[in-house]
């Protein structure tokens, strides 16, 4: 099955057409959700969706739900709110970096500007909201405290750590908090409105934080080692602002003499294009890149050691073929 920069392995042809059907549900629902009486708001607030994306979070919720009742109605409207969640987190998290592309095309803030991608990043959590109230409290209040736990990681990530902390595993908690954290919910609450036992929802909501850091950690790879054509985003954004990702928080713990000029350009915002360019030329040459890529792979193992204690349905193999997905992308 294929989604835009995925193609997740499905062996059972059943199970893969359920998830295309489900998908394609929420797919419909997210364009039609955030239409607006006020044609230019529609505009911007599609803008993301119709760039397409990888919709993992959908994908997780959709397939949690193969532990119940996959044909509950609150599935496809979940999925449809965590999905509306991400892409307002994008719109801001745009601004944060200055990004001027996303998904391939140009971001919102560069296409416009920063006030109308934040009031639009807005407008979609508002959507997301309204839609939310329908599918019960609990979800309502998990939810809520998923939305400020990704909040208070992105605080952290901006306030960035102290002279006690590790930087490496702070910023591994940082991502357990801000992407972890909205993937694990979706697992959750795709298991939960289709009615899936206690036990199993629990080990989802474990299962999608891991693969989530995972799938964050194999962003940061890629967001060095790709052009703007496989990512669908400016490579080094991260790296031009001086937000240190995996493999420049590796590459920082280096004392080899050799690695002086790349230590000194990793430790300012690299607006310079050229010395942006040498940074990335460095840093795709060297060992943190493979060390990065280890990392990656022990969270996809952490994710998948979950999976046994689930019972034994294609959707098992299927959130297995995604620990493998999350790693061989990084190829």
């Amino acid at each position: 099955m294929s989604m835009t920069g995925l193609t997740v392995p499905f062996v059972d042809a059943d199970l893969d057409a359920r998830v295309r059907a489900r998908l394609d549900e929420v797919e419909q629902q997210l364009s039609t959700v955030v239409a607006s009486d006020f044609g230019f708001v529609t505009e911007t607030a599609r803008h993301l969706i119709e760039a397409g994306g990888k919709r993992f979070r959908p994908l997780l919720v959709v397939l949690a739900a193969e532990f119940g009742d996959h044909e509950a109605p609150g599935v496809a409207p979940v999925a449809v709110v965590l999905e509306l969640t991400h892409l307002a987190t994008l719109h801001h998290d745009d601004v944060m970096d200055e990004a001027a592309l996303r998904r391939g095309a140009p971001s919102a803030n560069a296409r416009w500007d920063n006030t109308i991608a934040i009031l639009t990043g807005d407008y979609l959590f508002a959507k997301a909201s309204d839609r939310m109230v329908d599918l019960g409290l609990e979800a309502v209040r998990i939810q809520s405290q998923t939305f400020a736990r990704l909040v208070e990681g992105q605080i952290r990530e901006t306030l960035g750590p102290s002279d006690d902390d590790d930087p490496l595993d702070y910023y591994l908690s940082v991502l357990a908090d801000k992407t972890g954290s909205l993937i694990a919910t979706s697992a959750r609450l795709g298991a939960k409105l289709a009615g899936a036992p206690a036990e199993v929802e629990a080990v989802v909501t474990e299962y999608g934080e891991k693969v989530g850091v995972a799938f964050q950690l194999s962003d940061d790879v890629l967001d060095i080692a790709s052009d703007s054509d496989q990512s669908g985003k400016t490579p080094g954004t991260d790296l031009r602002e001086g937000v240190p990702t995996l493999p420049v928080l590796l590459a920082q713990r280096s004392r080899d003499p050799a690695d002086a000029r790349l230590r000194d350009l990793l430790a300012k915002p690299l607006v310079d294009d050229d010395e942006h360019a040498e940074a990335l030329k460095l840093l795709r040459a060297h060992p943190a890149m493979d060390q990065a890529r280890a990392i990656v792979q022990q969270w996809a193992d952490d994710a998948r050691a979950t999976l046994p204690s689930l019972p034994d349905i294609p959707a098992r193999d299927a959130l297995a073929g995604l620990c493998d997905l999350v790693v061989s992308r990084t190829g």
